[in-house]
């Protein structure tokens, strides 16, 4: 582990107004929709990368740092099986979602890429990663949902109990339907940044908007609730033997990683990225201090200097 480099800010797009959300299409595996927006390549030469968003997310968790890295990377984020607009899944777990990222990278037959994800997207990137290096070339974690087994460092402590109930799930959607949109995305947004004043209003009205989608959507409470015992599982099983822990498939990965954490993050122990660094052999760590679990969305300039300090470290010749 060694410590991440940031390129100059000025190698970056300047600041410019906030984009919309990147173009989306509908790409079917095995009878099943996957949602993509692809953030095309801005300049010649740009290589293929995926992006992969956390529990409770989407593809748009990554417009803003998308956009800045698009004269280096041919863009494309999905949503997840049973969010944002994807179809949902008979299994949420991190095989089963990784079994689903790796069928889409072999459909978009692109070569290896450079894959990013953030929480669970991160923790399903490190299966990835692990089990077919072949489909990946560089691996960024921010924040990853990697193991930790103490309750009291994640917000998500006072749900875990309803995972115990057989009908966990529907408790889960009437404690949503009892707030208002605008309710819940001040609560998803108190959780995920250090400083909630670095949201835009535009990226607030994306939010509501999103939250409202999933009124509509009937399968949103069983994947959320689905995909978070899928986690809590892969935490239990990562300190016991066997091929299946998510520490032992870190240790594992043999791609150049950077890994980056916030230390203001309220749903990942802040401890993880550091020790995710040590785990995975190739890798760079970058510690944010007033950030919290989503660093793309809070800081993606920063974010994005660290891509570039990747790419940049692992092309300079070595002395």
């Amino acid at each position: 582990m060694k410590g991440a480099q940031l390129a100059a800010d000025d190698l970056l797009p300047p600041d410019g107004s906030v984009p919309p959300p990147w173009p989306a299409r509908r790409v079917v595996l095995d009878g099943a929709m996957l949602h993509v927006r692809d953030t095309p390549a801005t300049a010649p030469g740009a290589e293929p990368a995926v992006y992969v968003h956390g529990l409770g997310g989407s593809s748009q968790n990554w417009t803003d740092v998308a956009g800045l890295l698009a004269d280096r990377f041919d863009g494309q984020a999905v949503d997840l099986p049973g969010f944002g607009y994807s179809d949902p899944s008979r299994r949420y777990s991190i095989p089963a979602f990784a079994e689903r990222l790796i069928g889409y990278l072999e459909h978009s037959g692109r070569g290896p890429v450079h894959l990013v994800g953030n929480s669970l997207g991160g923790s399903i990137s490190v299966r990835v990663a692990a089990l077919r290096p072949d489909l990946v070339r560089t691996l960024t974690l921010i924040s990853p949902a990697m193991p930790f087994l103490d309750p009291r460092r994640t917000a998500q402590g006072r749900i875990l109990p309803l995972l115990a109930l057989p009908r966990a799930d529907r408790l889960f959607a009437w404690g949503i339907a009892r707030m208002t949109a605008e309710e819940q995305a001040e609560q998803v947004l108190l959780a995920c940044f250090g400083d909630t004043r670095k949201v835009s209003a535009q990226r607030r009205a994306e939010a509501i908007e999103e939250i409202r989608l999933r009124y509509t959507v009937e399968h949103y409470p069983k994947a959320y609730m689905g995909t978070l015992r899928g986690l809590v599982s892969s935490f239990l099983r990562a300190y016991l033997p066997g091929v299946n822990s998510q520490w032992r498939l870190a240790a594992r990965v043999s791609v150049p990683t950077l890994v980056i954490g916030g230390l203001r993050d309220s749903l990942v122990d802040p401890r993880v990225p550091a020790q995710v660094a040590r785990v995975i052999p190739d890798s760079r760590l970058l510690v944010l201090p007033g950030v919290g679990h989503v660093a793309q969305m809070e800081v993606p300039r920063l974010v994005a200097r660290a891509v570039v300090g990747l790419l940049t470290d692992i092309t300079s010749p070595v002395a």
